[in-house]
This record gives structure tokens, C-alpha cells and sequence, in this order.
């Protein structure tokens, strides 16, 4: 599909006749991706199993229950694999209500919106999910017959995943609201300790509430937010540019 110019006027009609051509194309391409996820469902399933202790296995407790899991992790994998379409089809929507200078900072906060939530999913896969599968399901084991079901353990981890994902997002948020005046770098500074608490908050409203797992989802969080700052001090825009940057075209 063409993109629309900055300067093309169109009715209403036209946009939504272009917003339902790229729902078009976005739900076709996650059609082809959860086709070759259901395809390789048991890769699928392998990989999910892949952080829980010793050899233990979800248990179904349905008929239906084997059926409607699989399918689920089949379209979990499928939006992650498709995202980068479905956020391009997001950009190419939008982006003619942009000039050429608010383009020029939209794109680099496009590309990284994937590669953090990515970075977040597979920080979680292989940080969090062990040591925090390991805790729970350890814990006063002397007293439960510790069982663990499928629908149950999936929702848990691609839940967590994608919490993980969405909170690797802070860079971009500080950055935007950095480029339109919003905060400055001296308040992000001066504002470490309610950023702090902050992040707590944020971990501590994700799906898990163990120790081991708070500590290990709140310390990314504390360094993105670092490394936020650094990177606002970077593109933070100069003095008397920051009205072009806001103000739309």
C-alpha cells in the first residue's frame, strides 16, 4: 500500500477505507503467522515448558482443555511474530498527520517500540521465569501435592512476558514526553526517588507478587530508566526548537 503524503487531503471516507485496507492486511498477516504457529504448536509448547523445574509437566484437567491451549499459545506466538507488521501498519496510518521534522523522530521511536518489547519478552523468558517458577512452585512443597495446569501456566508466563515487554517501554515514553516538553532531564533527575517507587508500583501490578520475581522485573526497569535519562539528555531538543517539535504540521 502507498503511504498518504503529509500534505493529501482526505475525506473521512478515505480514511477509513485506508484504515480498513491495513486491518485488512495486518489481520491477513496474522492469519499466515498463526497458521505456522499452529503448525509448530509443539515447538511452541516445548519452548514455553522450557523454564520449569526438573521434568514437571502442565496437566490438562478438560477434554477441551489440550484443544483451547494450544490454540491460545499458537496466537500468543503469532502477534509476536507478526508485530513488526502490525506496528508498520500502525505507522503508515498515522504518520501522514506528522511533518517532515516529527517524522524524522517518530521513526527511531517506531523501531524501537519491537526491539524492547522483544528485548522485555526474552529478558523474562530467560531471567525471571526460572528462578520464579523455581520459588512458587517450591514453596511449603512439604504440605501441597503441587500440581500445575496448562491453562494455568501459560496464561501465567506469556502474561508475564508480555507485562515484561510493555514495561521495556519506558525509554520511549520518557523520550516522547521529553521531545514535547513535557519533562526535562534535570526533573527526570531530580525525580529518581518517585520514579523509584514508581517502578515498585509497576512490578508489583504485574502477574506475580513473589519476592524473587518483584526484585527481578523492578532492576531492568531501574536501568531503563537510567539509561532513559542518558538518552533524553541526547535527543532532548535545543532550546527554542521544542514548540516545531510539538506543535503539529
Amino acid at each position: 500500500m502507498k503511504p498518504i503524503d503529509h500534505g493529501e487531503q482526505l475525506t473521512v471516507v478515505d480514511h477509513l477505507d485506508e484504515l480498513r485496507s491495513r486491518l485488512m492486511v495486518a489481520g491477513a498477516a496474522f492469519l499466515v503467522a498463526f497458521g505456522l504457529t499452529t503448525w509448530q504448536s509443539h515447538l511452541v509448547i516445548e519452548i514455553l515448558n522450557a523454564p520449569l523445574p526438573g521434568n514437571l509437566e502442565p496437566i490438562t484437567l478438560g477434554p477441551a482443555e489440550p484443544f483451547i491451549t494450544t490454540l491460545k499459545n499458537s496466537a500468543y506466538a503469532a502477534v509476536l511474530l507478526v508485530l513488526p507488521v502490525l506496528l508498520y501498519q500502525a505507522y503508515a496510518f498515522i504518520v501522514p498527520a506528522f511533518n517532515p521534522r516529527e517524522r524524522r523522530l517518530a521513526v527511531p521511536l517506531l523501531l524501537m517500540v519491537p526491539v524492547l518489547f522483544i528485548g522485555g519478552a526474552v529478558f523474562c523468558y530467560l531471567v525471571v521465569l526460572p528462578p520464579a517458577l523455581d520459588f512458587l512452585l517450591s514453596f511449603n512443597a512439604s504440605e501441597f501435592n503441587t500440581q500445575l495446569r496448562a491453562s494455568d501456566y501459560y496464561d501465567f508466563a506469556t502474561l508475564t512476558m508480555i507485562a515484561m515487554g510493555l514495561g521495556f517501554q519506558v525509554p520511549v515514553g520518557v523520550l516522547v514526553l521529553t521531545r514535547l516538553g513535557v519533562l526535562t532531564v534535570d526533573k527526570l533527575r531530580s525525580s529518581r526517588r518517585y520514579a523509584f517507587v514508581a517502578i515498585a508500583v509497576i512490578a508489583a501490578m504485574l502477574p506475580t507478587l513473589d519476592p524473587v520475581t518483584l526484585v527481578l522485573e523492578m532492576v531492568p526497569l531501574l536501568i531503563l530508566y537510567e539509561a532513559s535519562i542518558q538518552l533524553a539528555r541526547l535527543f532532548a531538543p535545543r532550546e527554542g526548537q521544542g514548540e516545531s517539535v510539538a506543535t503539529p504540521g
